[in-house]
C-alpha cells in the first residue's frame, strides 16, 4: 500500500476557499498513492477557535465536495483530515459542532467519519466549543491488488485525531476491532513536538500496528505548528518523517508486516486487562 502524507502549511492570511482548492490539487497530484492523508482542521484552522462557528460545514459541504472529487480523480482513498462539522442535530451538550474526520474511497464516496472523542483545551478551546465524539471507528479499506487471482484484500484502519494520541485505551479498543493501521491527523504545536514522536512510537509498539500520522506545519492563530509527520512501523521504527515545513511523505508499507509481527512476538495474547 502506497501512502502519501501531506504535511500542509498555512497561515491566517490564506482564504479558506483558496486553501481548499490548493489542497484538492495537492491530493490529485499524488499519482500512484493508494491512501492520502491530510492534517486536522486544515480548512478551519487548528487553533483559530473564534473562526470555527463561521467555518463550520456539514459532511457534504465545500471540503467534502472538493476532496470527494479529488479522491475520484486520483483513484485513491483520501483521509481528508478533519472539519468543524455542523449538523442538524444539537448534540448532547447543545453545541452542535464536532471535530470530524472524513474518509473517501477511490470512487469519491464517503465511506467513514470519526468525531474526535478527546477534546483538547482543559475546559476551554475544544471542550467549550465542540461536542465530544462517542464512537470508536475502524474502517475496512481495500488493499491494492497484487496482480494474482485472489485480487485485493481488506485492511482495517482505526481513526483517531491529535489529542486522542494521549489516550491509549482508545487504540486498544481499535485493536480489539481488528485495527492494523492507525491514521492520526493532527494540529500538534511545536511546543510539545517531543511528546508527539514518543507517543506515536508507543502506540505503534504496544499495539503492533502501522501508525500514519499527519501533522500541520506553519503558524496560525499565533501558534507555531510542530510538523514532524511520520510513518511508524509495528516495531516502532520511524520509516519516514517530515521536517517542520510543508512536505509530502510517500512510502510503501506492507500490511503483512503487522500479522508477521504479531505472530513472531505475540505480546497482545498476554493481555490481562
Amino acid at each position: 500500500m502506497r501512502v502519501a502524507v501531506i504535511q500542509l502549511a498555512y497561515t491566517d492570511s490564506e482564504p479558506m476557499a483558496e486553501r481548499i482548492h490548493r489542497v484538492a490539487s495537492l491530493v490529485e497530484s499524488q499519482e500512484g498513492a493508494d491512501l492520502v492523508v491530510l492534517p486536522e482542521l486544515w480548512s478551519a484552522g487548528g487553533f483559530d477557535y473564534p473562526a470555527w462557528p463561521d467555518k463550520a460545514q456539514d459532511v457534504e459541504g465545500p471540503v467534502a465536495q472538493a476532496l470527494s472529487e479529488a479522491a475520484a480523480n486520483l483513484g485513491a482513498y483520501v483521509h481528508a483530515g478533519s472539519i468543524i462539522e455542523k449538523s442538524g442535530e444539537p448534540g448532547p451538550e447543545g453545541r452542535g459542532l464536532w471535530n470530524t474526520s472524513m474518509v473517501f474511497d477511490p470512487d469519491g464516496e464517503l465511506v467513514g467519519t470519526y468525531r474526535k472523542i478527546h477534546r483538547f483545551g482543559f475546559g476551554n478551546g475544544e471542550p467549550k466549543l465542540l461536542e465530544a465524539g462517542e464512537d470508536v471507528v475502524v474502517l475496512d479499506l481495500d488493499e491494492p491488488s497484487s496482480g494474482d487471482e485472489s485480487g485485493s484484500n481488506s485492511v482495517k484502519v482505526g481513526l483517531a485525531t491529535c489529542y486522542d494520541l494521549r489516550f491509549p485505551e482508545l487504540f486498544r479498543k481499535q485493536v480489539d476491532e481488528g485495527a492494523e493501521i492507525f491514521v492520526i491527523p493532527a494540529a500538534w504545536p511545536a511546543a510539545r513536538i517531543a511528546a508527539w514522536r514518543t507517543l506515536l512510537q508507543a502506540r505503534a509498539i504496544e499495539n503492533q500496528v502501522f501508525v500514519i500520522a499527519c501533522n500541520t506545519a506553519g503558524t496560525h492563530a499565533k501558534t507555531e505548528m510542530g510538523g514532524k509527520s511520520a510513518v511508524i512501523s509495528p516495531s516502532g521504527e520511524v520509516l519516514a518523517e517530515a521536517g517542520r515545513g510543508e512536505r509530502v511523505l510517500t512510502l510503501d508499507i506492507d500490511v503483512d508486516e503487522v500479522r508477521a509481527a504479531r505472530e513472531s512476538f505475540p505480546v497482545l495474547s498476554d493481555r490481562r486487562l
